[in-house]
């Protein structure tokens, strides 16, 4: 037990650990309270997903980068999709959609982005294995065509029912399922050779033991999802509070607090000039939401939720899906990158956050 102690008392941002407790004792003596709720629970999930990275880095370190960087992005996932099923639960599937795009994009272009920069603030020029990030890009691609048509197909055809968009959300569901799975078979099994490592950087410190990082994993998941609970029951009535409206709250704020796992490891391999690392966990992240949780969402809605959830977003959610998934292809086809290249994935990211936040997208 004594690393998990010794990384609690070395890094500042695991004493905001100290809120987990707060966050249930305040929603007994005051579960009315919104605002507090909210801004509590968001204190509680960002050190909690901070020690889900350091776990998860400890787990993947048997590992090489590529099949790190997916196990990172794999475990790093868990606390999205906690905060999505208790929001599916709730039935708040504005929300769910929201963070699912919002997910996409912040990986894509503000996880990918800071990585470039916080890298190439120490290194002139940094290299990563191209044949990875265009493998992702290309999986990217194809989840964003499959949530473009339900919605494109409900505006041009007024006669399509919800009984149509259904049925093609499930089938579509099952085919990005199965082209995740033939991906991971792709890059993993039959040529996982193109993938391997640009460089292998500098070398971390020591991992936790497999037993300590595996207990680590399994209580922080539940205390997530315990927290994710309070965050989704309080996040509307908080969005009124601070003007936000759940869009811009699915899109960037639940994004940015789900994805606080991600980010650690992936600004962390950024410094220590393990970009291939970095680019792993940013777009392995992004097209295993894209193609793998959200499907399996859609799936579950049919048992968890209310009623079933279909995969037709709003038009601006695709279209800014759409465009994150095109500038990345475009910044990842010469497999080198600088402090700049990162300038110019935040600068698209700030854009969808600012419109996102002046005119919110409308909802149907």
């Amino acid at each position: 037990m004594s690393p998990l102690l010794k990384e609690i008392r070395h890094n500042p941002l695991l004493w905001l650990l100290a809120f987990v407790p707060v966050v249930f004792a305040a929603k007994q003596l005051n579960p009315e309270a919104h605002t507090l709720l909210f801004v509590l629970s968001v204190l509680a999930i960002v050190p909690l997903a901070a020690l889900l990275s350091h776990a998860t880095e400890s787990v993947a370190a048997k590992t090489g980068d590529a099949a790190g960087g997916l196990l990172n992005a794999t475990l790093g996932n868990l606390t999205e999709l906690v905060i999505a099923l208790a929001a599916l639960r709730a039935g708040e599937y504005m929300l769910v959609k929201a963070s699912i795009a919002g997910a996409i994009v912040t990986n894509t272009l503000f996880v990918l982005g800071a990585s470039f920069l916080l890298g190439g603030l120490k290194y002139h020029v940094q290299e990563y294995n191209r044949a990875g990030a265009r493998l992702q890009a290309g999986m990217l691609f194809l989840a964003t065509v499959a949530l473009l048509i339900p919605s494109a197909i409900s505006n041009a055809d007024s006669a399509v029912g919800a009984a149509f968009t259904q049925k093609l959300s499930v089938g579509l569901a099952v085919l990005l399922i199965v082209a995740y799975g033939l991906g991971m078979l792709f890059s993993l099994k039959t040529h996982r050779e193109l993938f391997a490592s640009a460089e292998s950087g500098e070398s971390g410190e020591a991992p936790w033991p497999l037993g300590l990082a595996l207990a680590t994993l399994a209580g922080v998941t539940v205390l997530v999802a315990l927290v994710s609970e309070v965050f989704v029951e309080s996040v509307q009535k908080a969005a009124e509070t601070f003007g936000m409206t759940s869009a811009f709250v699915g899109f960037i704020v639940v994004a940015l607090v789900g994805g606080a796992a991600e980010m650690g490891s992936a600004f962390s391999g950024a410094r220590k000039n393990r970009l291939d690392l970095s680019v792993g966990i940013a777009l392995g992240s992004a097209s295993q939401i894209a193609l793998f949780v959200a499907p399996v969402l859609v799936l579950l809605s049919y048992v968890l939720g209310p009623m079933p959830m279909d995969l037709q977003f709003w038009p601006g959610a695709v279209v800014m899906i759409l465009i994150a998934t095109l500038t990345v292809s475009l910044v990842t086809t010469n497999g080198r990158s600088a402090w700049f290249i990162g300038v110019l994935l935040l600068m698209v990211y700030l854009i969808f956050a600012m419109t996102l936040y002046l005119l919110p997208p409308r909802v149907h």
